[in-house]
């Protein structure tokens, strides 16, 4: 039994470090592209695309959150409903956000129309949207409905600097934002990536629910500004390496994906040079020039929305207005599925083993 033991272990060693268990991008392997579907039709917005994948409507089924726009194209936001199952998402016919009583739209402008994250912003417990614009700027829609039937109020642009002297946050142009805790204080910040091609940072000195920004910084590459090749950065903030340090997961220009491996540590991140992230095999490269924006889930369930597999899915929007999917892949070896390889999946093998091996 001993002599048996030692052999299963042996074995979901060689499977794990084969397939990159205990490697820096054991979370990120990717399978091939696939595109979205609603009506059994891939999905194809007005202008640039810009998912992000949401319960929109408290039913425990993530559902499908798509900006749209750019250009001469009206920027708009469109809500997928998920009509299918925690297990096998499907979207049927969409509707648009809305904003006292209408559409919700935001002034578009060259290779951006809206660019929408859901958030809880305030203390009412009910989910809000953030918008990024063309312009630069940050607006908050804040929800005047329910939280399972959202409506928004006409939006707010956020502001940073001193009491008595602040400004409407402004990052150039091309603004893709999220709310995240960059620092670890338990509130939230706001990273946001825009033309330049720099992280620009928000560090909130009020509160959770009453978020107060003084100052903009800049997420730091070998003791300089990070700046994302190619431009027009569009970050996710999120522990990619499963190292428990939030990493940089950037679009570009260009329509790659580009991992920047958190070499500080958690509430103070730094980073030294990225990788492309890869999709089976190759590396993410979309046709021409379309503004990659990528944001992370889990397309089938995080434990509380469906099965868990403790593996990451992207979802890339670009200019030609399609939403792509890539499905995180299982390491072998990982018999629980939880991102891992540890000694709950050798028991697994085991009674597995025990089970099928031949008898005297």
């Amino acid at each position: 039994m001993r002599r048996t033991i030692v052999t299963i272990i042996a074995v979901c060693l060689t499977f794990a470090s084969s397939h990159g268990a205990f490697g820096d991008d054991s979370l990120l392997d990717l399978g091939p592209e696939a595109l979205v579907q609603a009506n059994g039709v891939a999905i194809n917005v007005s202008g640039y695309s810009v998912p992000t994948f949401e319960d929109w409507d408290n039913d425990n089924l993530k559902d499908l959150i798509v900006g749209e726009g750019g250009a001469f194209q009206e920027a708009k936001v469109r809500i997928y409903l998920n009509v299918g199952t925690e297990s096998d998402p499907q979207f049927s016919t969409p509707f648009y956000a809305q904003s006292n009583g209408k559409d919700l739209t935001c002034p578009a402008a060259g290779c951006l129309g809206c660019f929408p994250r859901v958030v809880y912003w305030d203390a009412d417990l009910r989910k809000d949207l953030l918008i990024g614009q063309a312009d630069g700027k940050l607006k908050l829609f804040l929800n005047i409905g329910d939280d399972d039937k959202p409506t928004f109020d006409g939006g707010t642009f956020l502001r940073v600097g001193p009491s008595g002297a602040k400004e409407d946050i402004d990052v150039g142009a091309r603004a893709t934002p999220s709310s995240v805790d960059w620092n670890n204080d338990g509130k939230k910040d706001l990273v946001a990536g825009a033309y330049d091609g720099k992280i620009h940072l928000f560090i909130n000195e009020g509160t959770d629910t009453e978020p107060d920004f003084i100052a903009e910084t800049f997420a730091q590459e070998d003791g300089i500004d990070l700046l994302v090749p190619g431009s027009r950065s569009s970050p996710v903030i999120i522990d990619l390496d499963g190292d428990g340090r939030k990493d940089i997961l950037a679009g570009n220009t260009y329509g790659e994906l580009l991992f920047y491996s958190n070499v500080g540590t958690n509430p103070e991140p730094s980073f030294s040079g990225f990788r492309l992230v890869e999709a089976g095999g190759v590396p993410i490269d979309l046709i021409g020039s379309p503004r990659s924006r990528p944001s992370v889930c889990y397309w089938t369930g995080d434990g509380y929305f469906g099965p868990a597999d403790g593996y990451i899915d992207v979802l890339i929007g670009a200019g030609d207005g399609k939403v792509r999917l890539y499905r995180g892949i299982p390491i072998p070896a990982d018999l629980d599925l939880d991102g891992d390889v540890d000694f709950t999946d050798f028991a697994l093998f085991s009674a597995h083993w025990q089970e099928i091996r031949p008898r005297p």
